[in-house]
């Protein structure tokens, strides 16, 4: 019975008519055997999770044999914050509360410990502060992401430089679903589907930051729009887009690496020619050639189905985050010009100030 409710649930979810276009079915995308032409399966996607693994032990290996002696050529110390005194009745308020406790509250303690005021208040700093990950430790996080999206853009643009897709987005739609799949294609889309997957394991040991959960949404959201796209063999449109949001990732991530190596002109140089590259990708070429070749030329060439109605709608609320994420970098922006702390660096103005990125 058991096997039954599988099978039924299994049949349920790989039906053929929300998956593929009309008169196409699992069979015909087989494959031939004997090094003929090969289409994506679902079962290729599983070789993610060792890939995972792998890319994440890699990364421990970059972050302690070049990203850690990097930063301290740099000069960054590696040293903690002040720690507190062990003090038993304090160390239980503070699990408590998590934050320094009110004046009535103040109060008491002083009394009980036999403590000034300012000294509890201090100790609660301290206690605070000593649970923060050291810059050291933030700049070797943010270098081996820094690598990893500047590799795969690279990589991704020399695989899409001689893809007929790339000049011609129509050809992300001729003869669909019966387009081979290239063993470049297949390493390029599996090695991003596994570095997310990285990302979903190494979040809970990362530095935690206010927009934790988001991150989480948004690896998870990654992963299921890079799987989705695999298995129905849209993964001509899906390495556009996976290669036009690479363009912008590595240029945050160097704007946090020269923040913590106190390069504030180059920190903020970065800061504004990410923001600017954002803006161009996602709320320019992202729906007038994206948008526009998934919703109206695969509409004319393919036609709609179940699925396409799914990843268009996904594709779409990317778009809706795209255009919220963009306001947040402009008022970022903002807010540091309105304060008035700029320089004039050659014929750019760029905010010199930390606002921009302190909370990176």
């Amino acid at each position: 019975m058991a096997a039954a409710a599988v099978a039924a649930v299994r049949a349920w979810f790989w039906n053929e008519r929300f998956w593929l276009p009309h008169n196409v079915t699992w069979a015909d995308l087989a494959g031939e055997p004997d090094g003929g032409l090969q289409y994506p399966r679902a079962s290729h996607v599983l070789s993610a999770f060792p890939l995972a693994l792998g890319i994440f032990a890699v990364r421990l290996l970059f972050e302690r044999f070049i990203a850690k002696p990097c930063a301290i050529n740099l000069g960054i110390q590696d040293s903690g914050a002040h720690r507190a005194q062990p003090n038993a009745i304090l160390e239980k308020v503070f699990t408590s509360i998590t934050k320094s406790p009110d004046g009535k509250r103040l109060e008491g303690l002083s009394k009980q410990l036999d403590w000034d005021v300012r000294k509890i208040q201090r100790w609660f700093r301290h206690r605070r502060n000593q649970d923060k990950p050291t810059t050291i430790t933030k700049f070797c996080e943010s270098m081996w992401r820094f690598t990893f999206y500047l590799s795969i853009f690279l990589y991704g643009i020399r695989f899409l430089w001689t893809a007929p897709w790339f000049w011609d987005t129509r050809q992300c739609w001729y003869s669909y679903p019966f387009q081979p799949l290239t063993s470049r294609l297949y390493y390029y889309y599996i090695l991003e589907l596994a570095f997310y997957w990285s990302l979903m394991f190494s979040q809970f040991t990362d530095i935690k930051r206010k927009d934790f959960l988001i991150m989480f949404v948004h690896h998870l959201a990654t992963i299921g729009l890079i799987t989705f796209s695999y298995m129905n063999n849209m993964v001509r449109v899906g390495t556009l887009v996976l290669c036009l949001h690479d363009a912008s990732d590595f240029l945050l991530e160097a704007a946090k690496l020269a923040n913590y190596a106190k390069y504030q002109r180059l920190c903020d140089a970065f800061f504004m020619l990410f923001g600017v590259v954002f803006i161009v990708t996602r709320l320019g070429i992202y729906p007038f050639w994206i948008l526009n070749t998934t919703l109206f030329e695969s509409w004319e060439l393919i036609g709609p189905y179940p699925s396409w109605w799914l990843f268009n709608g996904l594709l779409v609320t990317l778009q809706i985050l795209h255009v919220i994420w963009s306001y947040l970098i402009v008022r970022t922006a903002y807010k540091a010009l309105v304060r008035g702390k700029v320089r004039c660096w050659g014929l750019v103005w760029v905010p010199f100030s930390t606002s921009s990125v302190k909370e990176l």
